[in-house]
């Protein structure tokens, strides 16, 4: 059986072929050169809609732009005012008046200076006042110092430049000169009360006292107690007050000064050398009284409460009370 030839497809259209009126690369710059131009070239083209619809309005806005601007001032008769202009009868917010000077913000927190600044019509800029180069991550920390004029305005607007230092911090003698950091004074011989007095100026962030002996436990109110050592010392520089803690170690009215800190105003007894003599019936004395161990024996008499060293020795009070020495204090 024959069969017929098959069917043959039609033949695949032409390609419409882009014009080259109707290319991106000129219709483009046209756009942007001759914006009526380019208009008219894009609704040709084969673009869809929505760029078409973008396009014109892009183009038209830029072909415009130029007669947007200020009106030209009026010259001669025209500027004068009319006679006839009545002022309104409720008042008005007026626009700030263009500044002929910065104020002076010399001394302000350096987040009010600019607040400030802005409000009179200038930028600002803050530096370091010191040698150093630090940033104000936190404008509410540092203080003005010095300001000028900056030589580049930051916009149209005057721009202020603060050089500042932490609100803590005085202030150099002038720009960029070592801060003069406060010194730790001399507080050694006075009275506890007088040496938080003289501390006080320096803000720091506690001031903390401590007894000179180890074996004397300070009152609940030392004001009138002696300061024997000082930390810091006399003279260090206090750069972080707000963070420094000042240690005076004290001793009672009437009571000397130790030659050195962590000494104990009534020292231990010094024990006898163990003996060689024929008494000891070859024991050597050491099981029996414990010395050995280095700990237990006797401390004489001591002070309650206070440190104690040997934890297990044993002390009589002035009243004859036998105190024991448990976690390195003379409790009963």
């Amino acid at each position: 059986m024959t069969y017929p030839p098959p069917y043959p497809y039609p033949p695949a259209p032409a390609p419409d072929r882009r014009r080259w009126w109707q290319h991106p690369a000129l219709i483009i710059p046209l756009l942007v050169i001759l914006p009526p131009v380019g208009i008219v070239l894009v609704w040709t083209s084969r673009w869809k809609s929505a760029p078409k619809i973008l396009s014109t309005i892009v183009a038209g806005a830029w072909m415009i732009a130029p007669f947007l601007g200020d009106p030209p001032e009026k010259t001669g008769a025209d500027a004068k005012p009319k006679a006839a202009a009545v002022a309104p009868a409720a008042p008005s917010a007026s626009p700030a008046p263009s500044p002929s000077g910065p104020p002076d913000f010399v001394g302000k927190n350096l987040k009010d200076a600019q607040s400030a600044a802005q409000t009179a019509g200038f930028h600002s800029i803050s530096h370091d006042a010191g040698p150093g180069d630090s940033g104000q991550w936190s404008d509410g920390n540092w203080k003005v110092c010095f300001q000028v004029l900056a030589d580049k305005p930051v916009g149209k607007q005057p721009t202020i430049d603060f050089a500042v230092t932490r609100n803590e911090w005085p202030c150099p003698a002038k720009d960029g000169d070592p801060i003069p950091y406060p010194k730790m004074p001399k507080v050694v011989g006075q009275d506890y009360a007088k040496a938080q007095e003289t501390l006080k100026p320096l803000g720091l962030q506690k001031i903390e006292p401590q007894s000179a002996y180890t074996d004397v436990t300070l009152p609940g109110d030392p004001a009138s107690w002696t300061v024997c050592f000082q930390e810091p010392e006399e003279g260090k520089e206090v750069q972080y007050p707000k963070t420094t803690t000042a240690y005076l170690s004290l001793t009672a009215p009437g009571t000397d000064c130790p030659a050195a800190k962590y000494t104990k105003l009534h020292p231990d007894p010094t024990r006898p050398p163990v003996g060689d003599d024929d008494d000891n019936d070859g024991s050597g004395g050491s099981s029996s009284t414990g010395g050995s161990s280095g700990s237990g024996g006797s401390a004489g008499t001591i002070t309650p409460g206070a440190f104690c060293s040997n934890s297990g020795s044993t002390g009589v009070s002035q009243k004859g009370v036998v105190y024991t020495c448990r976690d390195r204090h003379w409790r009963r």
